[in-house]
């Protein structure tokens, strides 16, 4: 009988970044400006890899990866926000929401675990490069971006699942957490979204921290500095590109509740899923020698 007296929602209103009129404008064209660099950057970037002999690597292969998946993570949010700076009631779908959720997660877990991956191949790189050919073949790369792809869809199957039985009645307007709007018991989705956000941050971190601490023991030994400076050189984009996107996801989950508020929830959460995969194509081609030869030969120059 109680749950005759409730309405279910069957659309949601997005909060949105501002109630502020005068901001949308602007907010739009910054927004639509990120994205066409973003599509540019991580188009252009599979691109080069695709055409360029030179960049037939493990490394370039798992960045391509990268390149898709920022593009992709991207693609699935950007847009809706844009038209929603237009209108003036931003309306989506309960079918919409959770497809859209659905994939959010994907791509949000398949970047951690393919900076992983990425981080495990600078560690062969440098560590031991003299096998670099034999443990990083293309069959074991393959099967690396099929896990990294396979882990993200368990992972949002699992979220998307724990979600799709909650009744939403109290409200329809989302302001950043969904579950805030649920009238039924929400305590095993939270224990399930803690553990597995949990679970789909701290390994692919600690895998991190534990490659780079062997690729730092292995630098400390090289005595030349020249080798030195090729050996940082080789991983400095990747740990930036992992410093930027753990710093935000860190920014967002790690602080306590009573810390902040629920706009800088949400500007932390644009930063990641927005300005991230616009930044990372920047990152490796502005700090990468291989990939601007890439380019000036794509352009016709062939010196640098």
């Amino acid at each position: 009988m109680a749950e005759e007296n409730h309405f279910t929602v069957t659309e949601f209103i997005l909060a949105g970044l501002t109630d502020k009129l005068e901001l949308q404008l602007p907010l739009l064209l910054f927004f639509l400006g990120i994205y066409v660099l973003t599509v540019v950057g991580n188009l252009v970037m599979i691109t080069l890899i695709g055409l360029s002999s030179h960049l037939y690597t493990p490394m370039y292969y798992l960045l391509s990866s990268q390149s898709f998946i920022d593009l992709c993570q991207s693609t699935v949010i950007t847009p809706k926000m844009l038209v929603n700076f237009m209108m003036e009631k931003n309306t989506i779908s309960y079918t919409d929401f959770m497809t859209c959720y659905f994939f959010v997660c994907l791509f949000a877990i398949a970047e951690c675990y393919m900076l992983a991956a990425m981080a495990y191949d600078c560690y062969v790189a440098i560590c031991n490069p003299l096998l670099y050919n034999v443990t990083m073949s293309n069959q074991v790369c393959s099967w690396l971006v099929v896990g990294v792809y396979s882990i993200g869809k368990m992972g949002a199957t699992a979220h998307t699942a724990c979600m799709l039985r909650v009744l939403f009645c109290k409200d329809d307007t989302i302001h950043h957490y969904l579950l805030e709007l649920s009238c039924s018991s929400a305590f095993i989705n939270e224990v399930v979204v803690l553990c597995l956000s949990a679970f789909n941050i701290f390994v692919p971190t600690l895998s991190i921290l534990s490659f780079y601490i062997f690729i730092i023991a292995s630098i400390l030994h090289i005595r030349s500095t020249e080798g030195r400076d090729k050996a940082f050189s080789t991983c400095s984009s990747h740990v930036s590109a992992v410093l930027l996107f753990f710093g935000s996801l860190a920014f967002m989950y790690l602080k306590p509740s009573s810390v902040g508020s629920m706009d800088q929830g949400k500007a932390s959460s644009v930063f990641y899923t927005i300005i991230v995969p616009m930044l990372n194509p920047l990152i490796y081609s502005l700090r990468n020698k291989d990939v601007k030869m890439a380019i000036s030969k794509l352009l016709g120059n062939r010196s640098l």
